[in-house]
């Protein structure tokens, strides 16, 4: 089989025990997780196992190989099935660390999810056999463009824009494109690729599907109250319509630290981060939110969402 296409699962016996279980399965997401720091890989340690569950890792999970697969390693003991997609974290090219840039290194993470039995961006998508199902999984690729910046800022003058609010993403200094001359290219090219392999998912399978990307497909998603500028490095607007062009039912992201549900033309936006250690350990006496909390429940629709800390922000103009 091709990739992009969709594995389509055997339709559930009613005589075999096991469908009643299959039909009870829950898909969770949590992203973010930045297992680097050694306090959020003990806290990974204490969520309950789901041993018939499934579990989207929506990037981030650490800055080298060797953390992502500690990070794989510890969550495949206590779920079914890992689902991945990379966030910048993993794609950087860190000193002292492994020589892989750009796209040989994103190859290596590939590798490295597949050794494992995690689904990468890369396999055909799988459907949904569990509640709430049947669902078309597509986790995906994306990077960012620049293009998160007013209309009148030129790209050419994007990061300069950025660094006048003292903000500059540490990306531009450890993630590299190699072989594309830019990440803006590489990016175009992710695009390209993943609105192939939606395009073929939507001709292949009649059920709604579950974009999973790492950044905001939605440049009004990418609000960062404390650096609003940063929302440069937050995604592309050539995505900005994938949730109504591609059948969506919900759309998993991460990055942005900030965890929420929002809602637009009826579909579901979880941002399912996790974040550093101050940033959870605040949502205790601010959101009320244990550490398990930040394990989001995609399918079925859980119900009561996450709730959205921004819905009375307003930014400065």
């Amino acid at each position: 089989m091709s990739p992009g296409r969709v594995l389509r699962e055997p339709p559930p016996d009613p005589n075999d025990p096991r469908t009643e279980r299959t039909n009870a399965l829950k898909l969770y997401a949590i992203s973010d997780v930045h297992v680097g720091f050694r306090e959020n890989l003990a806290a990974l340690e204490t969520l309950p196992e789901r041993p018939e569950d499934w579990l989207v890792l929506c990037g981030d999970v650490g800055d080298t190989l060797e953390q992502v697969e500690r990070a794989i390693e510890l969550l495949a003991r206590k779920f079914a099935r890992l689902v991945w997609v990379p966030g910048n974290h993993e794609l950087w090219t860190v000193p002292r660390k492994t020589g892989l840039r750009g796209v040989a290194r994103y190859a290596a993470l590939v590798e490295l999810c597949r050794r494992h039995g995690v689904l990468t961006p890369e396999d055909p998508f799988a459907v949904w056999p569990g509640e709430g199902g049947p669902h078309v999984l597509a986790p995906l690729f994306v990077l960012y463009d620049y293009s998160f910046r007013p209309d009148d800022v030129p790209v050419e003058r994007a990061v300069a824009w950025a660094r006048e609010s003292q903000v500059l993403c540490t990306d531009e200094a450890l993630l590299h494109a190699d072989p594309y001359p830019s990440v803006r290219e590489w990016c175009a090219a992710r695009v390209r690729e993943s609105e192939r392999r939606l395009s073929a998912a939507l001709a292949d399978s009649p059920h709604p599907l579950v974009l999973i990307a790492h950044f905001p497909l939605r440049e009004e998603h990418a609000v960062l109250p404390r650096i609003p500028r940063f929302k440069l490095w937050c995604g592309t607007r050539a995505t900005e319509d994938w949730h109504r062009r591609f059948r969506a039912a919900v759309v998993i992201s991460g990055h942005l630290h900030i965890p929420c549900t929002r809602y637009v033309d009826g579909v579901r936006f979880e941002e399912v981060s996790l974040g550093y250690p101050e940033q959870w350990k605040m949502r205790e006496s601010w959101r009320g939110w244990r550490l398990e909390d930040h394990l989001r429940q995609i399918l079925p629709a859980p119900a009561e969402d996450a709730g959205d800390p921004l819905r009375d922000y307003q930014p400065d103009r």
